[in-house]
């Protein structure tokens, strides 16, 4: 049994390391190029996880767009599509949200176990919901993907989710796409929250690769010895 998979983080900031606006309009980080780089990274893991917050506030798809890569999945006797995951301790989750609704891979919700029950009443008709301990444990997340045969994992976020992969010392890669503008108001959502990383002054990430993306550089960090370039 490996004890968890490889742990990709991929996200996209400001240069002032902002990830969304602080109002209800959503952040463009990106531009269509590097939409497409993320699609192609997806189809290359066995699931990609984002915390209930992402779901709630960005109700996203998660989903493989290019055709060709899907078909190349299906070749490879995989789902076109990765398993989604989500973590959440109060199971604040809508079982309309597209995270459910779309696609045919499995969803999975690891939930934290006073809300099991209630979870599962909920949710259990959309997804499989899963024990994820009290209080929640990455550790055990991960141990249990593993288990489920995922071997490679892509962290979306948001930024909770980032910070508690980190500070675990559960990321192996982070994929760190900067936006060319600033935001400039502390009350926007950030792309890491206060913690203690096992990277700072004494012991600086590993920069592998600096690729520039139309108006959009991507920082790629190698965070571990099982790093795969």
């Amino acid at each position: 049994m490996k004890d968890r998979p490889y742990v990709l983080l991929s996200c996209g900031m400001s240069i002032d390391g902002y990830v969304d606006s602080p109002g209800d309009e959503r952040l463009l980080l990106s531009n269509d190029a590097d939409f497409d780089r993320v699609d192609e990274v997806r189809a290359t893991c066995d699931a990609i996880l984002v915390g209930a917050g992402t779901v709630r506030t960005d109700n996203p798809r998660l989903l493989i767009r290019d055709e060709a890569r899907r078909r190349a999945r299906i070749t490879r006797g995989v789902c076109p599509d990765p398993v989604k995951v989500t973590v959440t301790s109060s199971c604040d989750l809508d079982p309309a949200a597209r995270f459910f609704a779309l696609g045919d891979a499995d969803k999975l919700v690891y939930c934290a176990s006073p809300a099991l029950p209630s979870a599962r009443r909920k949710l259990g008709g959309v997804a499989t919901v899963i024990d994820g301990g009290d209080p929640l444990d990455l550790n055990r997340v991960t141990a249990d993907l593993a288990d489920r045969g995922v071997g490679r994992l892509m962290v979306e976020g948001g930024g909770s989710m980032h910070t508690q992969f980190l500070t675990a010392g559960l990321a192996d890669e982070l994929q760190l796409v900067v936006a060319p503008f600033f935001v400039g108001d502390s009350t926007a959502p950030r792309f890491v929250s206060d913690g203690a990383f096992p990277w700072g002054p004494q012991r600086r990430a590993d920069l592998t690769e600096v690729r520039q993306i139309g108006d959009v550089v991507l920082l790629r960090y190698a965070l571990s010895d099982r790093f795969r370039d």
